[in-house]
């Protein structure tokens, strides 16, 4: 089966339609705006006053992510949210991100998660062992998660965590 049969059927029939607006989005080029069950929870006119509230504490920041990481202090952050833009970027790349994630990973509650476009992480392949040793990849959890991934666009969610002794 190819990928793309692969990824429409899971879309199509691995979560309920009625709750899945990816699966509105990509076959109906729009949201169930009726009953409104399958809408981003951003949309939801219960989440209306919270995000409002919370709507001046956003800062948008045009820059690469490598770049916003040099201009912070060292292991002043707990979390990081790579997307897929792993899957598109060089060894170079990936080891200059990778190298200030890790100087401002804080303590071992450190985690990153990403998406890919296949199933495997990117890491093994293209950061150095020895960068690559301060981080343990979550594969159970990974596994899980991705398997619980409703968009059925990406081939894989990955986890790592930073080890305790780095």
């Amino acid at each position: 089966m190819t990928t793309l049969r692969e990824r429409v059927e899971r879309l199509a029939c691995d979560f309920p339609i009625s709750e899945n607006y990816f699966a509105w989005q990509a076959f109906g080029r729009g949201y169930d705006v009726e009953a409104r069950g399958a809408v981003p929870p951003y949309l939801k006119a219960e989440n209306y006053e919270t995000i409002k509230s919370r709507a001046g504490s956003v800062q948008v920041r045009h820059v690469l992510m490598t770049d916003f990481l040099k201009g912070e202090p060292a292991r002043s952050l707990h979390r990081y949210v790579l997307l897929d833009a792993q899957d598109w970027m060089s060894a170079e790349q990936m080891t200059a991100l990778w190298t200030e994630i890790d100087r401002t990973a804080h303590g071992e509650d450190a985690r990153v998660i990403f998406r890919t476009a296949g199933p495997d992480s990117p890491l093994p392949k293209k950061l150095p062992p020895d960068l690559l040793s301060h981080w343990r990849y979550l594969e159970r959890e990974s596994r899980a998660l991705h398997a619980q991934d409703r968009s059925s666009i990406y081939g894989g969610f990955h986890i790592y965590a930073r080890h305790a002794s780095h």
